[in-house]
């Protein structure tokens, strides 16, 4: 298939500047794409992008991610009622590193390989242009009048915060990206979000504007969930490619928790699952719903992809252990890793051993009193690393303590606590 083909089947075009794009797409292109470094790691709103960009590499064409290092530093007005906090030069770095990492998961980078990527920072042929140069070389070419009939622009006129001339002036510097790298890499294409068409047709019509060379642009949809909600966050936040940010169980149940009106749309844009495996997955979403084995694949998928091998297994461990799973024999590091968001005390061991676990579980804060913690055992509602506390009598042991430094306590089916030595 012509890859716009199968941007078209997997939802992942809505619109180009040229019609003669599909017949350019016969030939290998160099193609790229922005990232804002307004973090040090991706979020999964960003996995369009990220797509998109691997399936060009796949099908043969050369990629370029950039990251704006310089357009970082004034914040990119489309799709916000506010301008942003400006980060300072230090901050860009760190996020640079970050989102280099979240990318070579999906993108070869590696200059060994037949077709590699490249990555690159604007702020490295923007940091030599004064602004005498700027206004003179390329502020020239762009019109007022269509700068100011951006919907962007248009949107943020019209707010009651207004729009600052350092925001106005974003979509110069991104049109400046596209002709940098036409010029140096020989790159026609840039793809991005439906909301960065202005900025896109910006470098464009730079590019011919300049050089009298036409390039080419493609947007694919943001995606929302079938409540119009915006795809990528839970709970109001956003799920981000680092563990560290979003634990591997938490993004691996985002995923899970994708609704049937959704999950067939998903397997379309965020796997490389054949369109034939993902028909049969639909099926199964009509014929048995209730198995959620489409949502199963749709979380696995991605898990795999983002944590590797090592984060799938801890996320389905987790899940597990959760949800009634004994903790025995796993390592204190994974346990540790399991239970990193439950609420946890750290206490001298001398406080624990050969004490009641009336007492312990008092002292940690687990619960609010000692009268609570033996009403709590007393209805045979403790466990103690899976296993139910029997009686009042029961002593914290050393064989309690999983490698000497961890125990892991719940009352009722889901209130866990981690206790550290």
């Amino acid at each position: 298939m012509n890859i716009l083909d199968t941007f078209k089947a997997r939802y992942l075009f809505e619109d180009t500047t040229s019609s003669e794009l599909q017949k350019a797409l016969d030939k290998p292109l160099t193609v790229y794409a922005g990232f804002d470094p307004t973090n040090d790691s991706l979020q999964a709103g960003n996995f369009v992008t990220i797509m998109a960009l691997a399936h060009l590499q796949r099908a043969g064409h050369k990629v370029i991610a950039l990251v704006g290092g310089a357009t970082g530093l004034i914040g990119d007005p489309s799709g916000k009622s506010k301008e942003r906090n400006l980060l300072s030069a230090e901050q860009v770095e760190k996020n640079l590193e970050g989102i280099k990492e979240n990318l070579s998961r999906f993108i070869d980078f590696d200059p060994a390989s037949p077709n590699p990527a490249l990555m690159v920072n604007n702020y490295d042929w923007f940091k030599g242009i004064t602004f005498i140069e700027l206004l003179r070389d390329v502020g020239r070419y762009f019109r007022m009048g269509v700068m100011l009939s951006k919907d962007s622009v248009k949107t943020r006129l019209e707010s009651d915060d207004g729009m600052s001339f350092t925001e106005f002036c974003y979509q110069i510097l991104q049109g400046y990206d596209f002709l940098h790298l036409y010029k140096t890499y020989g790159c026609t294409m840039q793809i991005g979000g439906s909301d960065q068409w202005g900025n896109i047709t910006a470098g464009t019509e730079l590019v011919r504007r300049v050089l009298g060379q036409e390039v080419y642009g493609m947007t694919f949809p943001l995606v929302c969930d079938s409540t119009g909600k915006k795809f990528g966050k839970s709970e109001g936040n956003a799920i981000f490619l680092d563990a560290r940010k979003t634990s591997v169980y938490d993004f691996y149940q985002f995923f899970l928790r994708a609704m049937d009106a959704d999950v067939i749309r998903y397997l379309k844009i965020f796997t490389f699952l054949s369109m034939e495996r993902i028909a049969e997955l639909e099926q199964a979403v009509a014929t048995a719903p209730e198995k959620r084995e489409a949502q199963q694949v749709l979380a696995e998928e991605l898990t795999r992809a983002v944590h590797g091998e090592q984060g799938l297994a801890i996320a389905r461990k987790t899940t597990e252990v959760l949800f009634g799973g004994s903790i025995e024999g796993l390592p204190a590091a994974i346990v540790e890793t399991i239970f990193a968001n439950v609420p946890s005390a750290t206490l001298p061991k001398e406080s624990l051993l050969g004490k009641p676990l009336v007492d312990v579980i008092a002292l940690a804060g687990m619960m609010t009193s000692k009268g609570e913690a033996k009403r709590l055992v007393q209805q045979g509602g403790l466990s103690l690393n899976s296993l139910k506390v029997a009686g009042l009598e029961r002593v914290f042991e050393a064989s309690d303590l999983i490698e000497g430094r961890l125990a892991v306590l719940r009352s009722g089916k889901k209130n866990f606590f981690l206790l550290k030595v």
